[in-house]
């Protein structure tokens, strides 16, 4: 048996460790010069005796404070070094590889389902896909973009233009952010009938059950007449307003504008005229308050070309023309017409005038303050043997494309969505057909659709639809506050009560959101027709010679002639 020879330990008398003394060294003195040792004192800790998780793959790694004693790192008799050159330099006690992960969770379940799903490389499949993604994702910003209808991001009002000439004279006395407006309440009373003008035909329900499948085809009413006269001129009001029955004076279509100002985005203005104790709200001849916007809330900007079909103003002009053929077309047209106190004031005699009656309203805004509006209807009903006021009006459509939503698809489907998008496009055209509905005391209106026959044909059209809403329900569906609107109106009229007698414009910035009050002289807007002279190819030259008349004397026999002939 071989016997294992321990060797000599020389012992140190003087402290710890091997004696400095070369001459007590011997053979284990000898063996343990190239092993490494820390030496340390009794006040420092100890830590380990040996490490042997120890790894040098990542020298930049943070040390431990306590690991410093036992770091060989920079002992050349230590570590690679140590070693013969025909080791391995990449040799270590312990594998340095992170250990693997676990199959399992919900993660790596996710991984492994994702890998083994087929790869679909199919270039027409990809393509339409892709066109989905863009349409949705085009939907969803438009919803959200203008969803509240009154503090989203607007369009680029750079392109609109002022509705009235701002002309130097004029003196700005105010300007109010529609900011201050969000903030009014004010509670009116139950309105009080003063009169009731004109006449009414009713309501015909077959329109109730048309959808796309059996359109109707919309009529031409050329030979009824459609009055839009402004307060001042209006007879009646004249009468009521020397009677002393109101100090405020105005219609249901300035009173909407009013109403629904923090809504608008394209300019408008109305004049304002202060004649003694008494204000009286009117608008200007051709004003923009006679037509119908068309996608003004909406994100999609339209072209900018006047005589394109699809500009802002050639959809308000058609937008208008459609409202009144609508508005006669889904009545009952038997020669049954129901007949009120007074006719028509503003009709001749024997004049084929459109259905409708003028409701002569008067509000209480103050101890001595009230104020008389005048009130459309276009129908009547007949439910459960009791007569309803209706009001009609009809949105558009024009180009699917503007709207993302195509009627003849989705209207008898998806009408929710249909009427999502036009108040999301047209919240101001809805919201003052709302609010005309409400000063009136209409128990109904009737909203039809109607689109083109084809969207590059701006004549012919066709009603996809009518459906029938409770003004009062419908304003709270589109957030409409009728407190809010009677604040507006309060706080504009106090506004111009304190002013001196004259005229005054209040104007809507045509690229902010804020209105402007200007004095005005007191002839402004009366003479703002101005004709246009003719070429001079197609103007009357008169005859300056008696052969040149003779000669027109004769052309003119000819055609008398001829048409004497043809007859």
């Amino acid at each position: 048996m071989v016997g294992f020879n321990l060797g000599s330990v020389p012992f140190n008398p003087d402290g710890w460790g091997p004696p400095d003394s070369t001459a007590t060294t011997t053979t284990v003195g000898t063996a343990t010069a190239t092993t490494p040792f820390a030496p340390f004192s009794r006040s420092e800790k100890l830590g380990r005796i040996a490490d042997w998780t120890r790894t040098y793959n990542n020298p930049a790694r943070l040390k431990n404070p306590s690991d410093s004693v036992f770091d060989f790192s920079a002992d050349d008799s230590f570590g690679p070094n140590a070693l013969t050159p025909d080791d391995d330099a990449s040799f270590r006690l312990v594998d340095g590889k992170p250990p693997p992960r676990p199959k399992f969770g919900p993660k790596w379940r996710f991984q492994q389902q994702r890998q083994q799903l087929p790869q679909r490389r199919d270039e027409e499949v990809e393509a339409r896909k892709r066109e989905a993604d863009k349409e949705r994702a085009r939907r969803d910003r438009l919803y959200n973009l203008n969803r509240s209808g009154g503090n989203q991001q607007r369009r680029e009002a750079a392109i609109f233009k002022s509705s009235v000439d701002i002309q130097p004279e004029w003196n700005m006395l105010d300007q109010i952010p529609f900011s201050t407006f969000t903030k009014l309440s004010f509670s009116v009373p139950e309105p009080e009938d003063l009169l009731l003008c004109g006449g009414l035909e009713y309501y015909d329900r077959m329109y109730d059950r048309i959808t796309p499948k059996n359109e109707r085809r919309l009529e031409r009413f050329k030979n009824r007449n459609f009055f839009k006269v402004t307060t001042t001129d209006d007879p009646i009001i004249r009468r009521l307003a020397n009677e002393d029955k109101a100090t405020v004076f105005a219609t249901d279509s300035i009173l909407s504008t009013l109403m629904c100002a923090p809504r608008s985005v394209y300019s408008w203005d109305i004049v304002i005229q202060r004649v003694g104790n008494k204000l009286f709200f009117d608008k200007r001849d051709g004003s923009q308050l006679d037509l119908l916007s068309v996608h003004e809330t909406s994100q999609e900007p339209l072209p900018e070309a006047k005589d394109d079909i699809n500009s802002a103003y050639s959809l308000s002009v058609e937008a208008a023309y459609i409202n009144q053929n609508f508005s006669q077309q889904v009545l009952v047209r038997d020669g049954n017409k129901v007949n009120f106190e007074e006719p028509n004031p503003f009709a001749n005699e024997g004049e084929e005038v459109a259905s409708v009656a003028y409701r002569y309203r008067q509000w209480k805004l103050d101890d001595d303050m009230y104020l008389v509006a005048r009130c459309e209807v276009q129908s009547l009903s007949e439910i459960n043997k009791q007569r309803q006021f209706l009001t009609l009006n009809a949105l558009n459509e024009f180009d699917p494309k503007y709207s993302g939503v195509d009627w003849r698809q989705k209207l008898e489907t998806q009408r929710g969505a249909v009427l999502a998008t036009e108040l999301k496009n047209n919240a101001n055209k809805l919201a003052k057909w709302t609010a005309q509905a409400l000063l009136a005391s209409a128990d109904l209106m009737k909203l039809g659709y109607v689109s083109r026959v084809h969207p590059r044909d701006h004549y012919n059209h066709v009603i996809l639809g009518v459906v029938g809403y409770k003004p009062k329900d419908f304003a709270m569906q589109i957030n409409l506050n009728q407190a809010n609107m009677w604040g507006i109106v309060k706080s504009i009229v106090d506004l111009c009560m304190k002013l001196n007698e004259g005229k005054y414009v209040l104007v809507k910035d045509p690229s902010k959101p804020q209105v402007r009050i200007y004095e005005v002289p007191a002839d402004a807007f009366e003479n703002d027709y101005v004709e246009e002279p003719l070429p001079e190819e197609e103007q009357v030259q008169p005859p300056t010679e008696v052969a040149e008349g003779g000669d027109a004397d004769a052309t003119a026999n000819e055609a008398d002639n001829e048409a004497k002939t043809e007859a």
